[in-house]
This record gives structure tokens, sequence and C-alpha cells, in this order.
């Protein structure tokens, strides 16, 4: 394979920069679905490990949508073995569909990178997302009204997760493919709008780049660059706040006098605080409890997810969880 070709030298240098980080004798698990950016992320790692103590395992799952799922498992096995890979860990997938079959299948993929991180006691693990799953990321939260967290898309590093491509695109993903004369499997679920990211993908991204301007995709990342800075520093802003109260009972006249942003995170701080699911509040949760705080008129309580009851008492805005209802014998 040669390692001098422009695509390859362009995701070599993006995966360097975060090998020099780990520790020699690191293990590094790289999800790896078959398709061009997984495989492309796959390659210029193997090429990189070269000049680092790095042991790296790529990670393949088998979600079994399709009925070929498995052959699909075994073609990226074998991509990885061209490419010098001796541990491919392929892992199946238990996709149980509860709230979207895209978001089913996310939970089931990482329980099994989950696996694979117990089984070699990996410390990183690298996706092959790319600038333009970061750009269809932002439209679809600007689609669902979604806030500055949403908006900003995805990290670059979250826990052990690391994504080196972000500011890579897809088409330099396939030309390092290419270049490496690696094979990679097309996703028919890529091509089916009757999912919304693919209609943004196939439709939105390309309309929006003929009647503006090329660079959307560009322009999009950057701002989820800037929101997700954005979204951090309010973060910890509210997380500081919150360190100093009691999430079950909060004075009125100390949220009243914060700006609505952080008002709002340290409202969800309090309220997962007391129970609620993580991820369960939304928007919309926290409308009627921000009426409390600035536009009280004598309202009563609001439920929430997890049996949280939040009200007004006496100046203060009291959080509390219901008791289960237990079952008549």
């Amino acid at each position: 394979m040669s390692i001098t070709t422009p695509a390859l030298l362009e995701l070599r240098k993006a995966v360097r920069t975060w090998f020099e980080k780990l520790e020699p004798n690191s293990k590094v698990c790289i999800g790896v679905s078959g398709g061009a950016d997984s495989l492309a992320l796959a390659a210029a790692s193997k090429l990189e490990s070269k000049n680092f103590a790095i042991d790296l395992i790529a990670v393949v799952v088998d979600h079994r949508l399709q009925a070929n799922s498995e052959e699909i498992a075994q073609f990226a096995k074998q991509q990885l073995v061209r490419l010098g890979y001796e541990d491919v860990f392929i892992g199946r997938a238990n996709v149980q569909i509860t709230d979207g079959l895209e978001a089913s299948a996310r939970r089931a993929r990482y329980k099994v990178f989950q696996q694979a991180i117990e089984t070699y006691g990996a410390n990183t693990f690298l996706l092959g997302h790319t600038k333009n799953d970061q750009a269809e990321g932002v439209l679809l939260g600007l689609a669902r009204g979604s806030g500055t967290k949403s908006l900003s898309g995805m990290q670059e590093v979250s826990g052990i997760f690391i994504r080196p491509l972000l500011g890579i695109d897809r088409t330099t993903t396939e030309a390092a493919c290419r270049e490496a004369q690696i094979e990679f499997w097309i996703d028919p679920h890529n091509s089916n709008e009757d999912f919304t990211r693919v209609r943004v993908r196939e439709n939105i991204l390309p309309l929006l780049e003929n009647e503006i301007g090329p660079g959307i995709a560009d322009a999009l990342s950057r701002s989820a660059k800037i929101l997700r800075e954005d979204a951090t520093a309010l973060d910890q802003w509210a997380g500081e706040l919150f360190s100093k109260i009691d999430p079950s009972n909060i004075e009125i006249s100390i949220l009243a006098e914060l700006p609505i942003a952080i008002r709002s995170r340290l409202l969800r701080l309090a309220i997962y605080a007391i129970g609620a699911p993580a991820g369960s509040i939304s928007a919309a949760h926290i409308e009627p409890i921000e009426a409390l705080v600035s536009d009280w008129r004598g309202q009563g309580h609001t439920a929430l997810p997890g049996g949280v009851k939040v009200s007004r008492i006496s100046g203060r805005l009291s959080l509390s969880r219901t008791d289960p209802i237990q079952p008549l014998k």
C-alpha cells in the first residue's frame, strides 16, 4: 500500500495528532463498519501506528439488521486483514428498536464497543465520523429546534472515544480507500430516503451548496465547533452554581438573577439529580418550570419523567420525586 498518496497523508496527519498524545503500549480500538470512512481511518491508523508503540484492534459490529449482515462483517474483516490487522473483533449487536432505528442501533453498537474495550483493555477508541456527518447533524438539530448542545454536533473527544476525522470530508475518505486499493461497502440504508438523515445528505446539503455556494459543510462544521465551545463554557458555569445549591429546594431569587441559558442548564441538572432518567428532559419540559420562575401566576406543579415533581412554594422551587404507585393486592 502506498503511503505517499495525498488523501492518505491527510488522514495520517489527523490520526498522528492523537497518537502523539498516547502513552507507549496503548491499546487502541477502531470502529469499522466496512464503509469508506471507517476503513480509511483504519488504513491511516495502521500506517501511522508503525511510528508509535501502539496496539491496534479493529472492532466490527454485525447489527443483524439485514439478511447478509454476517457477510458484510466478514467483508470488513477481509479488508482489515489486507491492511495488516491481526486483531479483529466482530461483535453481534442486539438492536431493540424503541426510539427509532438509528438511535436504537447506535445504542446496541456502543454495547459491542464496550465489550471490545473490556476484552482488550483498550484505553482509546477511534471512530470514523467526518465533517459531512457533523454538518448533517447540525441541520437535523436545526430542524428539531434543538438547543446549543445539539447544534454543536459531535465532540472530538468524548471519554475514551475520539473522532480524528471531523475536519475531513467524505470525498477524502473515499479517495484514501481508492489510493490504498481498499474495497468499501455502501450501506443501502445510506440511500434510503425513509431516513431523515439520508434526505439531508442527498437533497438538502446539495441544494444548499447549489443555491448558496460551495463550502456549506465546512461552514456548518465551523459553526458546530463554535457552539460546542460556547456550550462547554455555559455548562461549566451552570455546574459551578449547581454545586452550591440544594437541588430539591432552590431559591427563586437566585434563579431569577441568572441568564436564561444558565438557568435552564441549572434546572436540568437539578431535575436529573432528583431522579429523572438521563437525557429525558427536553426544552418543552423546561418551559413550564421556567414560567414558575419568570412568569409566576399561581400555577400548579409540573410533572416530569421519572416521577419528578416541580412546584413553587414560598419563594422556592421545590423538586421531589413521587413514590411509584403500588399495585393493589
